[in-house]
């Protein structure tokens, strides 16, 4: 196994994997009521997804090809955005339901992207 640069692409795969699943861990067994009643939940769950979107960022900066293949990943970097500068802007049940709908699909993408690079090795 090799070392990772810091914006390699299986390290920012990599993080965007664990900051999707720390999501899961956060809200799992949770139901939206819960969510939306649990600020530091709600906190944790945003962070993570932050940590998502900066992540796409710096991909699509260092391999964009990569990039273009997660769908709605120029979508996720602007919900980022949001997160991260537009704080009074978040919807709760947005955030929930992007968790809980959305959130899947990118971790299998993602998941297969790492097989990809890993195979390459």
């Amino acid at each position: 196994m090799s070392v990772s640069t810091p914006h390699s692409v299986s390290k920012l795969l990599e993080d965007i994997l664990a900051a999707g699943l720390a999501i899961q861990h956060h809200a799992g067994g949770m139901s939206e009521a819960g969510y939306l009643t649990s600020k530091t939940v709600r906190r944790a769950v945003e962070r993570e997804f932050e940590i998502i979107g900066e992540a796409l960022r710096r991909l699509a900066a260092s391999h964009p090809e990569t990039f273009r293949r997660i769908t709605f990943a120029t979508q996720i970097v602007s919900f980022r955005n949001v997160l991260a500068h537009g704080y009074d802007l978040v919807e709760d049940q947005l955030v929930w339901s992007i968790a809980e709908k959305r959130l899947p699909a990118l971790l299998d993408e993602v998941r297969t992207l790492l097989a990809e690079e890993e195979a390459r090795r």
